[in-house]
């Protein structure tokens, strides 16, 4: 935490990459980096957390291994994004915004991915997946799994 705070130079302006640093490192953004963060840069804890509230990217508890994201735009909604959904809680055993109990998934929704044209999209570790089926829900969940086997990145 130190190490982000130095390299930073103690700027207000820095409060985003900050966090970003911050979220890198532990996978989220810890109530006692928000503390010291906000005593550094002289600013609120109240002003930070309405930076990490607002932005999407940003996550106040600790996320699972994989980060699997539902897009849940006009576009996609239309074309099948709840089912899509509804299949990934089912499989995983999770609600949306929920990380299952051993750490591996991490299920959300955001509002629009800006690919309306290949929804229903889900993004899974950063790879975006379009056009996507109920049936296709296992194969994304196996690679992810496969993925930690084989420890490939």
């Amino acid at each position: 935490m130190e190490k982000h705070m130095d390299e930073s130079e103690k700027d207000q302006r820095e409060l985003i990459h900050i966090l970003h640093e911050v979220q890198k490192e532990f996978g989220y953004v810890p109530a006692q980096a928000i503390s010291q963060i906000s005593k550094q840069l002289k600013i609120s804890e109240s002003e930070i957390f309405g930076v990490l509230t607002f932005y999407k990217a940003f996550s106040l508890k600790p996320r699972g291994e994989h980060l699997i994201t539902i897009c849940m735009g006009t576009a996609c909604h239309v074309r099948g994004a709840p089912m899509i959904l509804d299949e990934f809680k089912r499989k995983l055993g999770i609600e949306s915004g929920e990380t299952t109990e051993d750490n591996q998934f991490t299920l959300e929704t955001v509002n629009c991915v800006g690919a309306c044209a290949l929804g229903p999209i889900a993004i899974a570790d950063g790879e975006y997946h379009g056009q996507l089926k109920t049936r296709e829900v296992d194969k994304i969940i196996d690679k992810l799994m496969n993925k930690k086997r084989n420890g490939s990145e």
